[in-house]
């Protein structure tokens, strides 16, 4: 049995990538652009992201 992914924002992702040491790019609509040297990802600012959103989030 796998943990339980919790229901995460939009807003408290961003938060936690920042704290990875990810920077917010640019936004466009509800999605924010965060990037960490070469790497980027795409997190949707909305009040909930679903489970799989989460997981493709690579950090």
């Amino acid at each position: 049995m796998s943990p339980r992914l919790a229901n995460v924002s939009g807003k408290e992702t961003i938060r936690r990538l920042e704290r990875l040491g990810f920077a917010a790019v640019r936004q466009k609509g509800g999605h924010v652009v965060m990037r960490r040297h070469s790497q980027g990802c795409v997190v949707p600012n909305h009040k909930e992201i679903k489970v799989g959103t989460l997981i493709g989030i690579k950090t």
